[in-house]
């Protein structure tokens, strides 16, 4: 017992020792000074600004086959995973959950145009122009499941998308107006340094923007920015305003992605022959069993 107490006695005397050495002024002295945090430089100083490959006039090339990779088909605005329309279609024709492209919020839409963007949402199948086979318009074209490919000249930029062989050339310094509406609406553009900007407007109000009955009256206007963010990707930003629907404009972004696979091209996507049926299965001629007999019957030229 008494061992221990003396141990303990002389470990807090070395302790005193130890303390009085460190604070006294000849360790200080000698002590090297801490160093003072300082951010990394790099912590402050401003991304890099991508300068891709430029073409003759000195604009960025834009010239190529892009694609989103989102589900902004199904719906622009953020979204669950759910059941499809049709129940045969199991797991295949449901619907994938999506974070959304719209920035701000849910779309502003006005009341008595938010009642008609539910019961175009609770008939899709049945009024989405896209099941029709209609040219998709604009912004739709864009973020659909499928390719679409820039073209690229001083003077012009045209835009050519898989779905329906739909297609739209942008006029670069182009003052005038729409001569008559259209699907995919009228295209001029300007360079904002490196941002190729697109006025669309005369757009037919029938164009949906996603399967799920989000839509536009035939006052749509549009402003598209496409800026290239690296070798491989594009930033794809449009504002839209259509006071008839919406209270004030809002606003879609997101990337686009160069497609890379060998000798990659645009399809062919020709949807009429799909539609035909949905569209005008109802007038075909109902055919008898005598008219069948008979005609499996007549002999073959």
């Amino acid at each position: 017992m008494r061992a221990s107490n003396k141990y303990i006695a002389i470990m807090a005397i070395l302790v005193v020792i130890v303390q009085g050495i460190i604070v006294s002024p000849a360790f200080a002295q000698k002590a090297p000074a801490r160093p003072v945090a300082r951010p990394l430089a790099t912590a402050t100083a401003p991304a890099p600004k991508y300068r891709g490959p430029r073409t003759a006039d000195g604009k960025p090339d834009l010239t190529g086959i892009w694609q989103a990779m989102n589900t902004a088909e199904w719906d622009i605005q953020a979204h669950d995973a759910k059941a499809g329309p049709l129940v045969v279609m199991g797991a295949v024709g449901a619907i994938p959950a999506g974070f959304g492209v719209v920035e701000d919020g849910p779309l502003p839409y006005r009341p008595e145009a938010l009642a008609k963007k539910r019961e175009n949402e609770a008939n899709w199948l049945a009024l989405d122009p896209v099941v029709k086979c209609f040219l998709p318009g604009l912004p739709r074209a864009t973020y659909m499941p499928f390719p679409f490919q820039i073209v690229q000249s001083p003077q012009f930029v045209s835009f050519t998308y898989e779905f329906a062989f739909a297609s739209r050339v942008v006029n670069i310094g182009m003052k005038s107006k729409a001569p008559v509406d259209s699907w995919m609406g009228w295209s001029s553009g300007s360079w904002d340094g490196d941002t190729l900007v697109v006025d669309v407007t005369g757009m037919v109000e029938d164009t949906w923007f996603d399967r799920a009955g989000d839509y536009h009256s035939d006052a749509l206007h549009l402003t598209e920015r496409y800026t290239p963010t690296s070798a491989n990707t594009l930033l794809y930003e449009v504002t839209v305003d259509d006071p008839k629907v919406y209270t004030r404009p809002w606003k879609m972004s997101m990337p686009l992605y160069r497609r890379m696979e060998k000798n990659m091209q645009l399809l062919e996507y020709n949807c009429v022959p799909f539609a035909e049926e949905v569209m005008y299965g109802h007038l075909r001629k109902i055919r008898t069993p005598g008219e069948v007999q008979e005609e499996d019957a007549a002999p073959r030229r």
